[in-house]
């Protein structure tokens, strides 16, 4: 929908060919979250420099409480928002019938219910295409206050977190799973009594939902003149998931590279705009799964104690040359 409005707003044709009911099919009205510390302009600014509106709902938070695996409590403070909540589905105000909304504005036709083999170029956006990362969790309503809370622990989430996100009398709560995919059932009645205890979780109308994620640096994202873009091209944060800017990023990318009629540009655009921090977030993930309990209680103690989160967030998933590599070497054992 990112590289539709842009083509469309530059005078070009454009159609939309969705194989679900509606927009945002793979989602049930859960909370996620948009980060806002891996630039210092801050990530509403960057949509808006891409010519997105900002008409779905968009809460910042600038205060995160942390568990550790011990279950001790932290509490991370900003002075800016460190991440915003959106909704994901296609209800009014949820984050993908805003960018319907906004494309039908534009007269850009969505075929839904319908697939097309793209033989001659286009841009392919149909999620991940295998489950790195498993979520499974309830969305709810509740009387809690707004806050948001995450806890790392493999008894919670395998080299994962889980997380509590409230906002306006909805919450959501989820178990995102890297491995021990067949005890995420366990895992998920497990954060519910972790908070329960620890936050107060009060939950009405529960519903649970589930969901796949993938994260990976792809050799290429432009193959036979087709365009991939987010999760279709593995382009998610490998440490913690967080893949919307990600997302609409290479969608307005992949259209910049149509305009000027050089699909195979993007190739140089992603790499240039992204691929550091591709790079920096697959040693960031070794780094996490390999520090284990120890390694999970000193991000959380990091994090909690430094003056500026958001400014040691941008350094810690930002690119380097050191991270660079790190990740050369990964991956020149992986290969060999």
């Amino acid at each position: 929908m990112a590289s539709a409005l842009a083509l469309a707003r530059d005078g070009r044709p454009v159609e939309i060919f969705e194989r679900r009911e509606d927009v945002g099919g793979r989602f049930h009205g859960d909370f996620q979250g948009l980060e806002n510390w891996t630039t210092q302009e801050d990530v509403l600014d960057v949509l808006a420099g891409m010519g997105l509106q900002i008409n779905f709902q968009c809460t910042p938070f600038s205060e995160l409480v942390l568990y550790d695996p011990q279950g001790r409590e932290a509490l991370c403070r900003a002075d800016k928002p460190l991440f915003y909540l959106v909704r994901r589905g296609n209800q009014v105000g949820m984050l993908d019938h805003g960018l319907k909304k906004q494309l039908q504005e534009q007269g850009v036709p969505i075929h839904f219910r319908r697939t097309i083999e793209l033989r001659r170029g286009g841009i392919m956006a149909a999620g991940p295409r295998r489950g790195d990362i498993i979520a499974l969790g309830y969305v709810f309503e509740t009387d809690m206050a707004d806050g948001i809370f995450a806890a790392v622990s493999n008894k919670l989430a395998p080299h994962g977190y889980a997380y509590l996100l409230i906002q306006g009398g909805r919450g959501t709560l989820a178990t995102c799973m890297f491995s021990g995919f067949g005890r995420r059932r366990e895992c998920l009645e497990r954060c519910v009594r972790f908070f329960e205890e620890r936050a107060g979780l009060r939950m009405v109308n529960a519903h649970r939902f589930g969901g796949l994620g993938a994260a990976s640096v792809p050799d290429r994202a432009c193959r036979n003149g087709v365009i991939y873009v987010g999760e279709a091209a593995g382009f998610q944060d490998a440490l913690f998931g967080f893949g919307i800017r990600y997302a609409l990023m290479s969608g307005h990318m992949a259209a910049m590279a149509l305009l000027r009629g050089e699909p195979e540009g993007y190739e140089y655009l992603w790499r240039e705009k992204l691929g550091g921090f591709f790079r920096t977030g697959a040693v960031n993930r070794w780094l996490f799964e390999k520090g284990g309990h120890p390694g999970y209680h000193y991000l959380v103690w990091r994090v909690s104690r430094c003056r500026d989160p958001r400014a040691w967030l941008r350094r810690f998933y930002g690119p380097s040359w050191l991270k660079s590599a790190w990740y050369g070497y990964m991956n020149r054992r992986r290969r060999g």
